[in-house]
Order: C-alpha cells, then structure tokens, then sequence
C-alpha cells in the first residue's frame, strides 16, 4: 500500500482534534529538543493530518489561554513554547510512555473527601463508592486532603478490577491495534518517507497517550486473560524504534525554532528512545 494510503488508514475515523494534536507535537518532538517551535512548522506538520492553518491557530490561542503555550515574537515570526505550568504533565506523560514499568507494591486506598469521580477517573483510580478509590501503590503522593491507607492483599484481590471500565479501555486498545497494524507490517518490508514517519509518530503517539493515560495500570494477576494492554505496548515500542530514524532526519531538516533548525536527536529524545 503507498505510504498516503497508510497514513489515510490510521487517520480514518480517529476524530482528531487540532489542540489536541498540537499537544502531541509539542511533547513528543519539541520539547526534548528545547520547547520553542515556529509557527510555520506547527502549520506544516498538522496539514499533513488534514488540520487547516485557520483550526492551528485557532487551537493555538486556546492553548495560550488556558496556560500551555505562551508565544514570543521574532521579527515578523511567532513562536510558541510550553508553558512551564505544563511541564509537569508533560514528563509525567513521558514517564508512561517511555519509562520502565514500575511494579506494583499492592494497592492504595484512599479516602478523599474533596476528590470528585471525574478528577478520579483522571487520575486513573478506582471508586470504591462514596468517597473511597482505589489504585495500584507506586508509590506515588497521596492527593492533598486525602487519607492514604495501604494493602498487600485486600480482601476479594480477583474482583478489583471491577472499580474500573476495563472493557472501554480494551476497546481502545483493540482498535489502536487495528489501526496500525498495517503500518507495523508495511514496515517490515520497507520504509517510508522521512515526512511520512514522523506523521506515523505522532499519529502513534497520540493515539497510545490517549487511551495509556486513563489505563490504571493494574497487575496482571487481576487483569481479563485476554487484557491486550500489552500488546498494544509492544506495538508502541516497536513503531516508535522504527519510525523514529527517518522521523528524525525530517525534524532536523524542517522543524524551525527560534535559533535555526531542530536537532535530529537531543539526550533528552535519546533517553526516550533507550527507555524503549
């Protein structure tokens, strides 16, 4: 299949929304190589997603004012880098992606009077009933305002996974699967253009970050057999490895900031590469 082929299959019914996208942009090309883009790239990279340069901009100014990107003038050009009150999320983001998987130390069990089930669902924790949620023990900090209380075993291991919509997160993971399994097996008997790949990136990226950051992450142990979070990692893993060569050279031979081009690699991409 050509390569626009490919790239029009993972494209077909993705709903993409140009925040969104830009987002992704910004956190897997652009900040591991300084946080500053011109504007005229941004542009670039989203018409070859079917983003207009009227939607970009758009989407750009919403992003400024809810505090993730703020812009800077260059003569007659605009950049715009991340806002340091989203740098936060967006390591945090890069820690799932790219980093090891932690394992679990049991389970967190939290009694948090001020945390509503939505600010739950988001922070991937199970709700227990009233205000009571559960979640995998990483140890990560406890919520402000809420008691933590920890268990190895607790009582009914095998129907935890019941506090969450498991079958919504399969769901997405299948159709991810679907989606670039062509790709995946396009790529083994051949490549695709420098332009091309990084549009496969992101396109993968973005798809795995929007389903890997609502999966709570649980032990296998209490997981449906047929769970395909894994696959759907591998998957990830083994795109990202390869697209990443040709995606590169395409950043260091057309992404602009505000001190020339983009490098191809930084340690910073380097380190999420390795994590790999």
């Amino acid at each position: 299949m050509p390569e626009t082929g490919l790239i029009a299959e993972v494209l077909d019914g993705i709903g993409l929304r140009s925040a969104s996208f830009i987002v992704t942009v910004y956190g897997d090309v652009v900040v591991p190589r300084g946080g500053v883009l011109w504007t005229g790239t941004l542009i670039d990279i989203c018409a070859g997603v079917g983003i207009s340069e009227s939607l970009v901009r758009t989407a750009v100014s919403r992003l400024v004012a809810a505090h993730r990107l703020r812009g800077e003038r260059v003569g007659r050009r605009s950049y715009y880098h991340l806002d340091a009150s989203a740098h936060q999320e967006f390591e945090q983001a890069a820690v799932l992606l790219f980093g090891p998987e932690i394992e679990t130390r049991g389970w967190q069990i939290l009694h948090a009077p001020d945390l509503s089930e939505d600010a739950a669902r988001l922070q991937r924790m199970g709700h227990m009933g009233g205000q009571v949620f559960i979640r995998p023990d990483r140890g990560q900090p406890v919520p402000e305002g809420a008691l933590a209380f920890r268990a190895l075993d607790p009582e009914g291991i095998e129907r935890v996974a019941h506090f969450w919509d498991l079958s919504a997160l399969q769901e997405r993971y299948l159709d991810m699967i679907a989606r670039f399994a062509p790709l995946d097996l396009a790529l083994k008997d051949g490549t695709l253009s420098d332009e091309a790949a990084l549009t496969a990136r992101l396109l993968l990226v973005h798809v795995y970050r929007n389903v890997m950051l609502r999966d709570p992450r649980l032990p296998r142990n209490v997981l449906p057999s047929d769970w395909k979070g894994q696959e759907a990692r591998a998957l990830f893993r083994r795109l990202y490895r390869h697209l990443s060569p040709a995606a590169e050279r395409h950043i260091a031979a057309r992404f602009e900031g505000v001190d020339g081009y983009l490098p191809a690699q930084t340690a910073a991409s380097e380190a999420r590469i390795s994590g790999l």
